[in-house]
């Protein structure tokens, strides 16, 4: 009889059981569990858990992988503390890598203030993801605020054709075209006969 995870109702499986020996009694840090699943081996064994499987040989049939292997690759994650091995039963600690996220997030430096002017600083991380626009504010203050933000992207003193500048926009944001519409509109961009330049905004110094 072939064996499938059971996927409706289901979650990842748990144990929240003492440490088995060898186990380290530490938390496990973000760092550390990336390096246990960059080996494919030990991701599909997490994967296959995560998903239902409850055995060995349950993970074993679910990746394909040889039996040995999947013994092996449970070993180290037993060892991390990431998984509750009891004979040929094994379970996922879940709560483990949670409580690794968490952990990560709250010692990760404070992100780099997008503007020396707190309230500006407020708009912009409202708005700027990553290097890129989550949407166009509809507030005009705001919207403002994220135009002369984006602005800085040209030279002042340079001439750029449409294509450049549209290649400049969109990777803050896909709609271009509403984008140079409201740079020009504020005085920002300047065009004349398809041809785009800088007039406006703060220049870094």
């Amino acid at each position: 009889m072939s064996w499938a995870p059971n996927l409706a109702g289901v979650g990842p499986k748990s144990a929240q059981v003492g440490p088995e020996p060898g186990v380290y009694r530490r938390g496990v840090d973000a760092a550390t569990i990336v390096g246990l699943l960059a080996d494919e081996t030990r991701l599909k064994v997490v994967a296959a858990l995560a998903l239902g499987a409850g055995t060995l040989e349950e993970v074993a049939e679910v990746t394909g992988l040889p039996l040995k292997d999947v013994a092996l690759a449970a070993r180290r994650l037993g060892r991390a503390g990431l998984v509750h091995r009891d004979g040929h039963a094994l379970a996922l600690r879940a709560e483990r890598f949670a409580a690794a996220a968490r952990a990560a997030a709250e010692s990760a430096p404070p992100p780099e203030p997008l503007s020396d002017d707190p309230a500006e600083d407020a708009v912009l991380s409202a708005f700027v993801r990553d290097g890129r626009l989550v949407s166009i504010p509809a507030q005009y203050s705001k919207r403002v605020v994220v135009l002369q933000h984006l602005v800085r992207v040209f030279e002042p003193g340079m001439r750029y054709p449409e294509r450049e500048v549209n290649a400049l926009l969109a990777v803050w944001h896909p709609d271009t075209a509403a984008l140079r519409r409201y740079l020009v509109d504020e005085g920002l961009l300047t065009r004349e006969a398809g041809i785009y330049w800088r007039s406006g905004g703060y220049v870094d110094v």
